[in-house]
């Protein structure tokens, strides 16, 4: 490895303490200069470092490294001997590097997995087994993806958190309970207390989750000429009727303005459970990666024509006091609160619409409530 290699500033010449360091180098392997396993039980940490230096340069890890990797002593000491912390650190580096997926197999056919990324007892539903290969597949499969369609659509924070959300796909519908008797995302718990991440990181990786789920949903509508009356049963009441022709782009600006400008991460999230499956993999064995960009384009096109593109950023024509004079209430309360966001709706079924027409739909559709409610 590179730590037997000195660069001497008196000679400017690099030294080859153990006589094999230049050749490892150039045959691209990863080797411990001592014992691997009492190289490792010295400092566990190494074991990561050794697979984040051998997926960043594509080199490949000696076979004796691996023998002393895949021993119990030298998992009980990564697990028990260094901080979450400094684990979640090195983790972290890997998902930014530069061959993030790779990073993620090695840690896996190593059997670190479940020392790295610990998982909390009491889950519900019990994770699959196996669960580390179908994480890993799908990190793998993401990042094909990613490549494929290019870095450039994405942040450098989008794509860790992509990543971060693609890895724990398997695991985005199980639940732990945590010590005030709350229910937590396992994949949150991994980020926040696992890894020691952020804890936006691991809110963010939920609400992708929870958003790639509802693109997946949403996909085969915005596909079609459609109207998806089973979507579209929770977006009106008796105060507000959204057109046929609008639908779409209600439920599509709702979910956008729901995950922001992360709205595009979570699409690409969305195309490895497209079509919905039984099983886990189904998905990423159903459709292959031009497949995924195609949809992904597909989509990313209907947004753009419904002019849904920072939908985020659009102000509600009226705020809670003028909703409360159009209303005539002298208290604000839950009611409020459910005619904002009928007003939303009706600002994205009519995105072109004044304030006075606004004003205009409210008082009728009160009137018209009204009036039913009298005949009855």
């Amino acid at each position: 490895m590179p730590e037997c290699l000195f660069y001497n500033i008196n000679t400017n010449s690099v030294e080859d303490v153990t006589g094999r360091g230049i050749q490892d180098l150039k045959s691209g392997r990863i080797v411990t200069p001592l014992s691997p396993k009492a190289t490792f039980l010295d400092d566990p940490l190494r074991v990561l470092r050794a697979i984040r230096f051998g997926a960043r340069f594509d080199f490949e890890l000696a076979e004796e490294l691996k023998e002393a990797a895949f021993d119990e002593e030298v998992k009980t000491a990564l697990a028990n001997k260094i901080s979450r912390e400094r684990i979640g650190h090195e983790v972290d580096l890997m998902v930014s590097d530069k061959q993030p997926a790779k990073a993620m197999a090695y840690i896996r056919d190593l059997k670190l997995f479940y020392a790295v990324f610990t998982f909390p007892e009491n889950l519900q539903p019990a994770v699959l087994e196996q669960c580390d290969r179908y994480c890993v597949l799908h990190i793998n499969a993401a990042w094909t993806l990613l490549q494929s369609i290019g870095y450039s659509i994405f942040s450098d924070e989008q794509r860790r958190l992509y990543l971060y959300a693609s890895l724990f796909l398997p695991v985005r519908s199980t639940i732990c309970i945590d010590k005030k008797s709350k229910e937590v995302p396992v994949a949150s718990y991994i980020i926040r207390d696992s890894l020691k991440l952020k804890a936006s990181d691991a809110e963010m990786v939920t609400n992708l989750h929870v958003a790639c789920e509802k693109f997946v949903d949403l996909i085969p509508f915005l596909e079609s000429n459609e109207d998806p009356e089973d979507l579209k049963v929770n977006l009106e009441d008796e105060y507000l009727e959204i057109p046929p022709a609008s639908t779409k782009r209600v439920l599509a600006g709702l979910l956008l303005r729901q995950i922001k400008d992360f709205w595009r991460v979570a699409l690409l999230i969305s195309t490895l459970l497209h079509p919905k499956a039984s099983h886990t993999c189904d998905s990423l064995n159903s459709h292959t990666e031009l497949d995924r960009r195609k949809i992904f384009g597909k989509f990313e096109s209907a947004i753009t024509q419904l002019d849904l593109d920072h939908v985020w950023k659009m102000k509600l024509l009226l705020d809670g006091k003028a909703m409360m004079g159009v209303l005539q209430l002298k208290l604000g309360g839950p009611s409020i609160g459910k005619w904002r966001q009928r007003l939303l709706k009706w600002q994205l079924a009519h995105p072109n619409g004044t304030m006075e027409e606004c004003i205009d739909w409210i008082k009728q559709s009160q009137a018209k409530c009204q009036k039913i409610d009298c005949s009855a």
